[in-house]
């Protein structure tokens, strides 16, 4: 059977000829060198050419990377070698190595040494130590020396191969060769050992158009690969996967198998003749040099070929050897913890061979058994003294859930076998492409999945999904479908399956619908996975180790590389997981957290309480989260120890004094401000509780709010003052002005410098003090404009220029102390006192009624009002009486120079508000009044309309919109 192998490129960069090619051990880097003399770094990640070095003007046939030294190393027809520091591109060295072309450069792995060769038929030996003196210089061969080859086995030995047809196998001990191979028919070009295993082979290629493979130690020639069409210029082993590569002047890439020699691919890219071929150790990665260009491929996938079974045991493969450990036997024995994510020190011993070259390995669910797949055959082994139980041809490997298996032949037939003897047989209509174990047989189409039950094969259930990969719970009842974008959680129905195919009725060609039902689909692509009780566990393609339950997807960890699921193990309550070096991790995952999640799945909750206790309070918010996602948010609110979540739940459930007593803890003002919103939005309102917030917040716009609306005016007078301390004059000012405390009002304009609005206050409600204002106001303009200053007229003096001063006065006296603070609730009761006009009242009474009003005001204050501001009993002659303002909605609590307001009446809002208002906008608009122009002078009554800053003015006292 054929070798599966997926081929991907990886990268294609045209340029001139390349002659040679590396690639470098730890950065993602290719080196090609041209023959036009230069040499480029390519980043085959980026496909971007990362450096270039402009070595010769004839060809450089060959260059290295000294990875350890940070170094490139190129030989060149000139005959120099020259060696360059490849971060800084400084030139290190240039020397005359030879006296004809240099064909090949090769780095010794571990000695400071470089092996060069040339068309003077030398070999010879750079010790980089010793300022790269030539300390050996290698003769025997009689033409062209093309390649050299250091013994991955022996690095103290090497191969050449030469156009005298030839390979010849030397020693750094002598410069005589050890022996020669030959059986070429013209010159050999390139040659190889075997770096796989344990096989002591060579092979070559030459301008016979021949491929050869050798055992060096028997001296004789294994195999002669035919195929080419033209001189093979480039020849390797793979040093990961069981096949030969290689190239030729026809213009193909061959991939031949390592043990059978049977041709596998044959790769053309129309780039013209391949002169070069690398590897890189670990990798599946391989690098082509081409008369037009670079190619890199990927052959296979690169996941470790290992199994885990549920005890703990690992079995996994190198090359055709089979190694054994134990990761729970490591944790017992080694008595310190190991942290999440480091390295587990294995003990590994070797569990024997395998007759195939492995490309899966697989243990059976009771873990007795092992299934190797590869070649196209199938081998079952005993798990613990790893002998054949069984074997035959097979592409395609599943096992069932009850460790009976099932196997794709060549030809598309399915055979599923029970105590490893055949039971049933049949080939599907459509083209298999895989097969996938579990409850269910799955067969996998071009575009779909067909499942089949184990007994009778026949479908269960068809299912439009491009699948790659299907994993089933232990129990049987859940089954996760992985897709290119994401993965599908089922939940087999088997009692309907079984009604069904009881029934006798026909069944449809696409199986039951009721089969399954679609739980959850998620929108992250799996590369392993593994479920645990009803948990579904996985490894995505962003490199992160997630586990999904209910829908919910919680990463457990931030993955540095790519890592491959080997499973769960219960009684260390850790994740195994492995890299593609086979080093193994795990990380912590309680049983207790997996068995509470599936007791709250399935809706058993008293046996979720009984094992609530035993999870550890730093994974309790992760259960917190997971019950919120199940809709059980009563219960998250129990579980959670996180102080923001704890909050977020108890607002969302009402829960308003648990939220309280959080917000206190936290000390947070936002908490604060978030309770009282919802104190105000409940159903009856919570003002009390919203008050100790906002007081907490200290939020003094939203206690101007709550006040306001509620009537509260001992609690105004206390927020009046307080925002006077903290210096937010705006709302100390509406408080003031909403308590008629108007003389305060007056003294906080003036003590902060807005003289002009303390003078227009005055004059619209405060009369009696316009006089000390406008002298105030005189002196502080004097400083800026004194002509300005002295065209400021004071009332008092020029009283022909303000109509009804007087009768403002009067209105002064007679409705001081008239209003109150009432509650928003009762606009509706006050609404129509926002129309009465004062100035016409107090015109309307006559002199006795008048003193009477005075007698009365004077009562209600406790003191003569009189000795404050006489009251003129005829008004001052006056100039031509302005036309009368419009009425406003603004509240006018003392009398104003153009209106009067009732006296029983008090500030409301122009419009009907609800008791407890649903937003923090204060019901009464910040008052401030409008300052004149500077250089006018007050000649003409003030306009009647609430003080209320122009957005100018407020900002010099704090914008309220930001406070709100």
């Amino acid at each position: 059977m054929p070798l599966r192998l997926d081929i991907k490129k990886k990268l294609s960069a045209r340029s001139d000829r390349v002659k040679s090619i590396d690639i470098h051990p730890s950065e993602p880097w290719i080196l090609s060198a041209l023959y036009n003399g230069h040499v480029y770094i390519w980043n085959y990640t980026t496909q971007a050419l990362v450096k270039t070095f402009e070595i010769s003007d004839l060809p450089v046939r060959t260059a290295k990377f000294i990875a350890r030294k940070q170094w490139v190393v190129a030989g060149a027809d000139d005959m120099n070698i020259r060696v360059y520091n490849y971060n800084t591109m400084e030139k290190i060295k240039t020397f005359e190595a030879h006296t004809d072309y240099i064909r090949c450069v090769v780095v010794h792995p571990t000695l400071p040494y470089i092996l060069t060769s040339s068309d003077d038929m030398l070999i010879k030996l750079w010790d980089w130590d010793k300022g790269w003196s030539n300390t050996m210089t290698f003769e025997g061969h009689t033409h062209y020396v093309m390649t050299i080859a250091i013994n991955p086995k022996d690095t103290n030995t090497f191969a050449t191969a030469s156009l005298d047809r030839t390979v010849k196998v030397w020693g750094l001990s002598s410069t005589q060769p050890h022996f020669t191979l030959e059986g070429h028919d013209k010159g050999v070009n390139c040659v190889e050992y075997f770096v796989g295993g344990e096989k002591p082979y060579l092979v070559s290629g030459a301008d016979d158009k021949l491929v050869k493979v050798w055992d060096y130690q028997n001296k004789s020639c294994v195999q002669t690969l035919e195929g080419h069409t033209h001189n093979v210029s480039v020849v390797c082993f793979h040093p990961e996967l069981p096949v030969i590569v290689s190239g030729s002047e026809d213009g193909t890439v061959r991939i031949w198998h390592a043990n059978t020699y049977r041709l596998e691919k044959t790769l053309n890219y129309g780039m013209e003749r391949v002169w070069a071929i690398a590897y890189l150790r670990g990798s599946h990665a391989l690098a082509l040099g081409y008369d037009d260009g670079t190619v890199m491929l990927k052959l296979g996938r690169e996941e470790p070929v290992v199994s885990m079974e549920q005890n703990g045991k690992v079995i996994w493969a190198r090359h055709n050897e089979i190694f054994t450990a134990n990761v729970r036997t490591t944790l017992e024995s080694g008595g310190v913890p190991v942290p999440d994510g480091e390295r587990l020190p294995l003990s590994t011993k070797e569990l024997g061979n395998c007759e195939v070259y492995p490309q899966t390995l697989k243990h059976s669910p009771n873990g007795r058994t092992v299934v190797v797949c590869g070649d196209g055959e199938y081998i079952i082994y005993t798990a613990l003294a790893w002998r054949n139980k069984s074997f035959g041809q097979g592409l395609d490997f599943a096992w069932a859930q009850d460790s009976n298996y099932a196997v794709r032949e060549g030809s598309g037939r399915i055979k599923t076998f029970a105590n490893f003897t055949e039971n049933k047989s049949f080939k599907p209509s459509y083209n298999v492409e895989g097969l996938f174990g579990g409850t269910l047989l799955g067969v996998r189409g071009a575009s779909y999945i067909v499942f089949y039950d184990w007994e009778h094969c026949r479908i269960v259930r068809r299912i439009d999904v491009t699948t790659k990969g299907v994993y089933w719970s232990d129990q049987g009842e859940f089954l996760a479908i992985a897709t290119d974008t994401g993965f599908f959680i089922l939940k087999y129905n088997k009692d309907a399956v079984t009604e069904a195919f009881e029934s006798g009725t026909p069944l449809p060609d696409d199986g039951i619908e009721e089969a399954f039902e679609v739980l959850h689909e998620v929108t992250e692509r799996v590369r392993t996975a593994h479920w645990v009780g009803d948990c579904f566990l996985y490894t995505s393609h962003q490199n992160r180790l997630n586990y999904c339950v209910g829908g919910e997807v919680v990463t457990l960890a931030h993955l540095d590389r790519h890592m491959y699921l080997l499973g769960y193990i219960p009684q260390t309550n850790r994740v195994y997981l492995v890299d593609k070096g086979m080093n193994v991790v795990s990380y912590t995952l309680h049983i207790s957290i997996i068995n509470y999640q599936t007791a709250i799945l399935r809706k058993d909750f008293a046996a979720a309480q009984e094992i609530l206790p035993k999870i550890p309070n730093d994974h309790r918010n992760r259960i917190a989260h997971f019950l919120e996602s199940q809709g059980l948010r009563e219960d998250a609110l129990e579980v959670s120890i996180d102080p923001d979540h704890r909050f977020e739940l108890a607002m969302q459930l009402g829960r308003l004094d648990i939220a309280k007593d959080i917000a206190g803890t936290a000390e947070s003002e936002q908490k604060w401000k978030v309770l009282a919103d919802a104190a105000f939005s409940a159903t009856p309102s919570q003002l009390d509780l919203a008050e100790s917030c906002l007081r907490q917040a200290e939020d003094l716009s939203g206690l101007l709010l709550l006040y306001t609306s509620t009537g509260d005016q001992a609690g105004l007078t206390r927020l009046a003052e307080t925002a006077k301390e903290k210096g937010r004059f705006n709302i100390a000012f509406i408080g003031y002005f909403l308590l008629h405390r108007l003389e305060d009002c007056l003294d906080l304009l003036c003590s902060t410098g807005r003289i002009p609005e303390a003078a227009f206050l005055a004059r619209t409600y405060l009369p009696s003090h316009v006089s000390r204002i406008v002298k105030l106001w005189r002196e502080d303009l004097n400083t800026i404009n004194p002509k300005a200053a002295e065209a400021l007229a004071d009332p008092m003096e020029y009283a022909n220029l303000f109509p009804d001063l007087a009768v403002a006065l009067q209105a002064e006296q007679v409705f001081r102390g008239t209003s109150a603070l009432h509650p928003a609730s009762s606009y509706t009761q006050h609404k129509e006192d926002l129309y009465h006009n004062l100035i016409e009242e107090i015109k309307g009474l006559t002199p006795e009624e008048l003193e009477a009003a005075i007698a009365k005001a004077e009562a209600r204050q406790g003191r003569s009002l009189s000795q404050q501001a006489p009251v003129q009993s005829q008004p001052p002659k006056q100039a031509a009486p302005a036309p009368a303002p419009a009425p406003v909605s603004s509240p006018s609590p003392v009398p104003a120079a153009g209106r009067a307001a009732s006296p029983p009446a008090s500030p409301a809002p122009a419009s009907p508000a609800p008791a407890v208002p649903s937003n923090r906008t204060p019901a009464v608009a910040s008052p401030a009044p409008t300052s004149p122009s500077p250089v006018s002078p007050v000649a003409s009554p003030s306009p009647v309309r609430s003080p209320v800053m122009d957005d100018e003015e407020e900002e010099g006292w704090g914008n309220e919109e930001d406070d709100q």
